[in-house]
């Protein structure tokens, strides 16, 4: 994705730490309402939740990273192959989702334009909130009260996937080959690219940020990018990756980095911020799905084919990212079947 900005509202807003934390980010539009999060329903109930961990600094990849998916190649179109759409509407997953009588997906509520919680009318809203519906509409007939929401972070996506407590993930969720190893991915529905935000006047590049802190959230590519790519930046780690927004406005860190989606929206919420131009990597968007679910994956990607022959997918595209150039991602198929 080109570093043109999205609109203001493309922010992360999610306040999960201290008071004093909070008070630095207050400049952020709307940012009170959305601490009433949603999660377990379709109709906005607002649960307690958990006190974020202080953030950590990280100077080495955990010790428990992954293997990539045999055969996949981060450097070419391996990463997003995915499974044949199918027009069958049955299978194990499927029959167990109509069984439940509602879709359980994994979301984030604070990440506007893609999945946020109206603070008017308390709902959840955004690209991937109805990219979602149109799953469930699709599977049930409509999708008035059949999806349960589960409100995630970065790092639960993959978790919560595997244990069962979501059929699907829709978050801004890049597809990649570690994760491909752990979970399965319908073809790509949005093209980002990752991109680091600064101080003003401060670093032209990343290069220049070699013993600086950089704030990323855990479980994310951003990460992923630092250990692999930038080893000599120091690695500042937290739960929730609005977090980072309030380090670096407190200046606890020289920078944040994350997919473009986020960070343009950082800067438009704080003069003294910008988004440095480099792209330091593609961020292909995967609808995130449990490995054993390949009917699913299968269903997904045929509705994800029908969406982009009716113009659904295009109409859902301009009500919420008009300014993103990228079109529809071209998907691609083939993936070998478990």
């Amino acid at each position: 994705m080109t570093s043109e900005r999205f609109p203001a509202e493309t922010t992360k807003v999610r306040r999960r730490g201290s008071s004093s934390r909070r008070g630095s980010w207050l400049i952020l539009a709307g940012a009170a309402a959305v601490t009433a999060l949603v999660a377990g329903c379709s109709a906005g109930s607002t649960p307690t939740l958990p006190t974020v961990a202080p953030p950590s600094t990280s100077s080495a990849p955990p010790a428990s990273t992954p293997p990539a998916r045999p055969g996949c190649s981060d450097d070419n179109t391996t990463r997003v192959e995915s499974y044949d759409p199918s027009t069958v509407t049955t299978g194990p997953a499927l029959e167990r989702i109509k069984r439940a009588g509602k879709l359980k997906v994994g979301v984030s509520a604070d990440n506007l334009l893609f999945g946020y919680r109206n603070p008017i009318k308390g709902t959840l809203e955004g690209f991937d909130i109805d990219m979602v519906n149109e799953v469930a509409k699709t599977i049930f007939g409509s999708a008035q009260g059949r999806v349960q929401y589960v409100v995630e972070n970065f790092a639960q996506r993959i978790p919560d996937l595997q244990a069962g407590r979501v059929d699907l993930v829709a978050d801004i969720m890049t597809i990649n080959c570690i994760r491909w190893n752990q979970i399965a991915f319908s073809a790509e529905y949005f093209h980002a690219g990752q991109q680091i935000l600064v101080r003003r006047n401060s670093y032209n590049s990343i290069k220049q940020m070699n013993g600086k802190k950089v704030c990323t959230g855990a479980g994310s590519t951003g990460f992923d990018n630092l250990v692999k790519n930038y080893k000599q930046v120091q690695r500042v780690v937290v739960n929730d990756i609005s977090d980072c927004m309030v380090l670096f406005q407190q200046g606890a860190v020289e920078g944040v980095i994350s997919d473009n989606t986020v960070v343009q929206g950082f800067a438009a919420q704080d003069p003294y911020a910008v988004v440095l131009p480099d792209l330091l990597s593609p961020e292909p968007y995967g609808l995130g799905i449990n490995k054993k679910d390949v009917d699913l994956v299968r269903f997904v990607n045929n509705l994800l084919e029908q969406m982009r022959a009716d113009g659904d997918w295009q109409r859902i595209h301009d009500k919420w990212v008009r300014s993103d150039k990228n079109g529809q991602p071209q998907p691609v198929y083939g993936r070998a079947l478990p």
